[in-house]
């Protein structure tokens, strides 16, 4: 660790002052590129000096995105999960955030489903299918869906006619954080955003039910796009993993020339 010029300690400062917490890493880049440490900086600081939600909804939106499946990002997880705590969030909360994002997997299935059902369709298989009704427990499995998580979408409805247990495996899951959860609504949906808008895994389809979901129970564009805001800066973990790497390599380059 080098001294750091006047400048680059302003710099921190302003971070610190902007996003209320300091790690190593940061120390790193700011020592290796000030100029790309200050163009982040202000591009990360601002849903932090212009966005309505709370600090710890902002963390726990930064948690979600780092600890989805298709993510994993621990450290980033640990640094967040300690910010929402510093702002007051609850082991409650937090526990509901990982309980949300451990639904992710299911989009194996709402991507896989319509494409099983189109090769389906064109084998000439689809018949039984297209014939099959619900019925009465099925039905109630389709109430309780939409009585628990409030929307319904098609894709469910194919779900249920090929595999009712299945169905009533995810739904029981899914449905625990919002029989038991403290969360508002709203801010349930705003955890699904983020997971699903953000860069790992840019799930369109699921996005819109959310954004849909989310102003229907009350939130405005401005939150949602602090979500999005939020969630933008995915891309920031190849420098934050990448340049203690570098640092390495570069000191172990150096004693190897000795």
């Amino acid at each position: 660790m080098i001294d750091l010029t006047e400048h680059q300690k302003s710099l921190k400062a302003e971070f610190i002052e902007n996003r209320g917490y300091w790690f190593p890493f940061w120390q790193q880049v700011l020592e290796m590129s000030p100029d790309f440490f200050e163009a982040y900086c202000n591009f990360s600081s601002v849903p932090w000096k212009t966005g309505p939600l709370e600090p710890k909804v902002k963390e726990m939106i930064y948690v979600a995105m780092d600890i989805a499946t298709t993510h994993l990002y621990l450290s980033g997880t640990r640094i967040h999960m300690a910010n929402a705590l510093k702002h007051g969030a609850t082991k409650e909360e937090l526990m509901e955030v990982l309980q949300i994002v451990s639904v992710l997997g299911i989009h194996s299935m709402t991507e896989g489903l319509p494409i099983l059902i189109d090769e389906l369709g064109k084998a000439d298989m689809t018949g039984d299918l297209e014939a099959l009704e619900l019925d009465e427990s099925t039905l109630a499995y389709k109430q309780e869906f939409i009585d628990n998580r409030g929307y319904w979408m098609p894709i469910w409805e194919s779900l249920l006619k090929l595999s009712p247990d299945f169905f009533k495996a995810y739904l029981d899951l899914s449905s625990v954080p919002w029989k038991t959860g403290v969360l508002a609504p709203k801010i349930k949906e705003f955890i699904y955003i983020a997971i699903d808008i953000s860069t790992t895994h840019l799930f369109l389809a699921g996005t819109r039910i959310h954004i849909r979901n989310a102003l229907g129970y009350g939130a405005t564009k401005e939150e949602i796009m602090e979500v999005i805001a939020l969630v933008s800066v995915c891309g920031i973990h190849s420098t934050t993993e990448g340049v203690p790497i570098l640092v390495q390599e570069l000191e172990r380059f150096a004693k190897a020339a000795e």
